[in-house]
């Protein structure tokens, strides 16, 4: 399987013939080396509504035929607006690409629609089994014990936890977590996009390398094969 780095928190999943691309934030990302209509997804994940998440979302559906996959309301929400959903909350289900287990996620969603602010239902990460590789996509999140967890049905072979504070997790906090989950590889996401989340992912990887973990930087558009 190999795995692309889109910036921000925006990645592609791509095995055989499935593409999944979760929170497609792609326009207006400062980030991003890709346009959206250059990406091709059979699959959009997303974690939660707001703007530098759902991105290209319906753009991306409408242009692909791609099923976008999210929790419940904001499925709905995607629905409603001409694309075809898979509504779920905090739980498993087989997909043509392999099995898509929900895991919470602490953080808020809403999704802005013509000037209102509406109800996004509960934020989430993705633990994804393709291929027989198991990725972790966190989301927008803190810290969590249950993080510990993570990995009782297989080991996880690649996780994408942010590290940019404010909103998520810092560097400090992100470390706690790999040590929890135990991947056998960590990509830090979810910084440097904006000022406020402006974090050294060099020195977040050196320092889980100190405490026995791999982790690798990639920049917009670099991949790692699983």
């Amino acid at each position: 399987m190999r795995l692309i780095y889109h910036g921000h928190a925006a990645f592609s999943l791509i095995s055989g013939d499935f593409h999944l691309i979760i929170d497609p934030f792609l326009s207006g990302n400062p980030l991003a080396k890709i346009k959206a209509e250059d990406c091709h997804p059979s699959h959009i994940l997303l974690t939660h509504g707001h703007s530098d998440h759902l991105g290209d979302a319906l753009e991306l559906a409408a242009a692909n035929q791609a099923l976008i996959i999210a929790p419940t309301e904001l499925a709905n929400w995607c629905e409603d607006k001409g694309a075809q959903s898979h509504a779920m909350y905090m739980g498993s289900m087989v997909f043509p690409f392999g099995r898509c287990t929900m895991v919470q996620a602490f953080h808020g969603s809403y999704i802005k629609d013509n000037g209102q602010t509406l109800y996004g239902g509960l934020a989430c990460g993705y633990v994804l089994e393709i291929g027989g590789k198991v990725v972790y996509h966190a989301g927008d999140t803190g810290i969590f014990g249950d993080m510990a967890n993570l990995s009782r049905r297989a080991r996880i072979d690649c996780a994408l936890l942010p590290i940019g504070g404010n909103y998520t997790m810092d560097p400090i906090d992100a470390l706690a977590a790999a040590a929890m989950i135990g991947a056998a590889l960590t990509i830090p996401m979810h910084y440097n996009t904006f000022p406020i989340i402006r974090q050294d992912p060099h020195a977040f990887v050196a320092e889980l390398g100190k405490q026995g973990l791999a982790g690798r930087v990639l920049g917009p558009e670099e991949s790692v094969e699983l």
